[in-house]
């Protein structure tokens, strides 16, 4: 009897369940499913790659606004304060809440701009037909590690507990920067729907071997 081997290379295990697929091309617009629990695999669409890359860049740019330009502004008693995300993280950086101060700035900054930037450097030669960049499989898997770290949505629903609370007690005026993060949600929500995984790690893949 001749023993059959399976190619690691050709199986796709289910994220849900863990089964065991062989791997095979689906067409744009399909859906290939899991057998066991039906959760979907793989889910190319046309044009993917493209408006990941396009909603990654408006992301990064976003998230400039957000740091530097005003977040809130309040006023009470006739007194106005100003504020900014980097305002509010540096107001934790005396004595020893300086460790909140590194934690707010890398789950609501750094930690997504990186994120955004790992994917644009794995993704962005590929829309136009270049060879994917060295390392670009490492730049791709850095930035589905960091995916449950990136914190921004966190942040604004944190701020919006905060803004019911003092609501009675000051006037509060929501500034560009708030908007700019209500758009950078909004904008990686609809960057994670686009992005098939293993459609991405299949094209990496091909790029190394060629």
């Amino acid at each position: 009897m001749t023993e059959t081997r399976l190619d690691p290379s050709e199986l796709v295990a289910c994220p849900n369940c863990d089964t065991l697929h062989h791997m095979q091309d689906v067409p744009e617009g399909a859906r290939a499913r899991c057998m066991r629990c039906n959760e979907i695999l793989m889910a190319p669409k046309g044009g993917a790659m493209t408006r990941i890359v396009v909603l990654a860049v408006t992301a990064l740019i976003l998230m400039i606004a957000v740091v530097f330009f005003p977040f809130l502004d309040l006023s009470a008693s006739g007194l106005e304060q100003h504020s900014s995300v980097l305002d509010a993280i540096m107001a934790f950086s005396d004595g020893m809440l300086l460790p909140l101060t590194f934690a707010v700035a890398a789950f609501v900054v750094v930690l997504p701009a990186v994120r955004l930037m790992a994917i644009i450097y794995a993704i962005g030669p590929l829309i136009f037909d270049r060879p994917a960049r060295p390392h670009a499989a490492r730049a791709f898997r850095l930035a589905q590690t960091l995916r449950p770290w990136s914190m921004a949505e966190i942040f604004i629903v944190g701020v919006a507990v905060a803004l019911v609370k003092i609501a009675g007690m000051a006037t509060v005026s929501l500034g560009p920067a708030f908007w700019a993060l209500v758009a950078l949600v909004l904008v990686t929500t609809i960057k994670d729907t686009f992005m098939c995984k293993l459609t991405i790690w299949k094209t990496l893949e091909t790029q190394r071997r060629s």
